[in-house]
Order: structure tokens, then sequence, then C-alpha cells
């Protein structure tokens, strides 16, 4: 088991302790669920960074990471949901954990045809994930009650990271399209 596959791990089992402190009835509890979420983000660096300084890259690494990415990301945003009981932040949560299963299913179905290298992960897609990790950590540390400025900046980058994931899906579909309507497995249009 390589280091970067034990951070990987360590991430999908930051899971369950997450949401149990994001439920505590301490005020504190907010604050102390946006610091494991930011621990988990930042393992999803790390891991990535020491699976190629270290030339750790395994299979099995490279299946886990994107799955544990988005296990964390979703969990954040359902909790949020119930925190933010906005129906836009709804749609934007939505729309986020929609498109995570979807490209992963075309990540998958393309990688069996031997094409995953043609929805590889884009530069726009690392920006949406900045945003994205931002919006949820800052929703997460910040009681609006208190700050409601904090609010408005999470919503603002949760929204952009929206609109981020629809285009970010739009680029891996066409870049898939040819595949996607070939008349057969494996044949680009």
């Amino acid at each position: 088991m390589t280091l970067a596959n034990q951070l990987t791990l360590l991430r999908v089992a930051l899971i369950p302790v997450f949401v149990l402190v994001f439920y505590l009835p301490y005020k504190w509890s907010y604050v102390a669920s946006a610091l494991i979420f930011s621990i988990a983000a930042a393992t999803d660096w790390l891991d990535g960074y020491i699976a190629r300084k270290l030339n750790q890259s395994t299979p099995f690494g490279a299946f886990l990471d994107p799955v544990a990415d988005k296990l964390m990301v979703a969990t954040a945003l359902v909790l949020l949901v119930d925190l933010h009981d906005h129906r836009l932040f709804t749609i934007a949560a939505a729309v986020i954990i929609g498109r995570e299963i979807a490209v992963s299913a075309l990540r998958e179905w393309m990688a069996e045809l031997g094409l995953r290298s043609s929805v590889a992960v884009s530069y726009i897609g690392k920006i949406k994930t900045t945003a994205q990790m931002a919006a949820i950590i800052v929703l997460l540390a910040f009681d609006v009650r208190e700050f409601p400025v904090m609010e408005t900046i999470g919503y603002i980058l949760l929204y952009v990271a929206a609109a981020l994931t629809l285009w970010t899906m739009v680029v891996y579909l066409r870049a898939a399209w040819p595949a996607l309507t070939a008349d057969e497995p494996g044949k680009k249009g």
C-alpha cells in the first residue's frame, strides 16, 4: 500500500467523521467539519503529488482517488443543502453531484473503449474544483447569522462552481461525442 493510496483511503475514512462532527450540537461543530473537509481537500492534492513525485501511481489509486473526491464533495453538499434551505442552492448542489456521477460514468465507459484520455481532467475542471472546495469550506466554516457576507461569498463560489460544472460537462461530452455516436463500440464516428 503506497503512501499516496493511504492518503486517499484516509479521505474516505474521514467521511463518517465529517458527518458526525457536522451534526454535533456544539457551536464549533461547523468550523470543525470545515477543518476536516479542508484536510480531505488537501489530501486530494497531496496524494496526486506524492504519486507523481515518488512514482507511486497505481491502478487502484487511479480508481479510488476520483471516487474518494466525489464521495466527500457529495456528502458535504448534501449536508449543506440541509443547512442552507434555498432552492437555487439545492439546484446548484444537484447539478454538481449529477455532473460528477455522469462524467464518472462517461470516463469509465470511455476507458472501456480505450479512449479515457479523450475525457481527461481539464484546466477548467481544476478551476471548478477549486471554486467548489472553497465554497464548501466557506459555507461550512461560517455561521451565516454572524457572518452574512461569508454566506454571500460561499453562494457565489458555489454558483460559479455549478456553472463551470456544466461547462466542463459539455466539454467532456463534446470530446466523447464521436465515440458516443459510433455504430460500433470502440469505433469513432
